[in-house]
């Protein structure tokens, strides 16, 4: 099945909110191009379960696996319910939209791509999730969580608060550093207590076991894909 269209939503629906300013979902969509796409990703379990996510054909975007998914979520699940989760480069939504469905509070969704953010849109759209539960923010994630510890994103319906949880997920070829070092530095400012940061990457990248006031406390490696769990010391 394809779609070659945005999709039309009314004008009340969600806003995009962009690293530099806002901008209202309805004008955003009209004039973005059209989207295409060929594969899908199901909700694993929740509220959502067995819903089909749409999902772009680029091969520039790698949504995580449904194995994957339901390994995080299996060491997520006692936390998930009435979380605050943020989900950096967010790709289709896929994990957000996994934490929803297993009764998250709030979910931010933050992704640079242009398109992606209009797909996230739809997706939720698709599913039906109420929009004072998301938000989606059209950024670089090192400049998001820069943003957030200097206290300028209080325009953002999420506010400038910690997070619950926070997935951070960039193509496997991305510096991860940034995001890590501004976690480190800024953990009280970006987690809670007990929050945790959780880092999708490729097994053979060797990232940091304590990034200033972080550390890794659990690394869970599934065929190429790793993911490591940090927690504030």
């Amino acid at each position: 099945m394809m779609n070659d269209e945005c999709g039309v939503m009314n004008e009340e629906k969600r806003a995009i909110f962009h690293s530099s300013f806002i901008t209202p979902h309805s004008s955003f969509l009209f004039s973005c191009p059209p989207l295409f796409y060929i594969c899908f990703v199901r909700v694993i379990a929740g509220e959502y379960r067995g819903r089909v996510l749409k999902s772009p054909p680029s091969l520039q975007t790698r949504p995580t696996s449904d194995r994957l998914r339901e390994t995080l979520f299996n060491v997520l699940a006692p936390r998930v319910a009435g979380a605050r989760f943020l989900d950096l480069c967010a790709g289709t939504g896929a994990i957000g939209i996994e934490a929803l469905s297993r009764g998250a509070s709030f979910v931010t969704f933050v992704e640079r791509v242009h398109k992606m953010c209009a797909l996230v849109e739809e997706n939720l759209d698709l599913l039906g999730v109420p929009e004072e539960l998301t938000e989606v923010v059209k950024s670089d994630a090192a400049e998001y969580v820069r943003r957030t510890v200097r206290g300028a994103g209080q325009d953002w319906r999420a506010g400038a608060g910690p997070w619950d949880i926070a997935y951070f997920d960039p193509p496997y070829t991305s510096d991860y550093l940034a995001v890590l070092r501004e976690f480190g530095a800024h953990a009280s400012a970006l987690l809670r207590a007990g929050g945790l940061l959780v880092v999708e990457h490729h097994h053979k990248n060797a990232l940091p076991d304590a990034p200033g006031h972080l550390r890794r406390w659990r690394v869970l490696k599934q065929g190429d894909s790793a993911l490591s769990f940090y927690e504030a010391e």
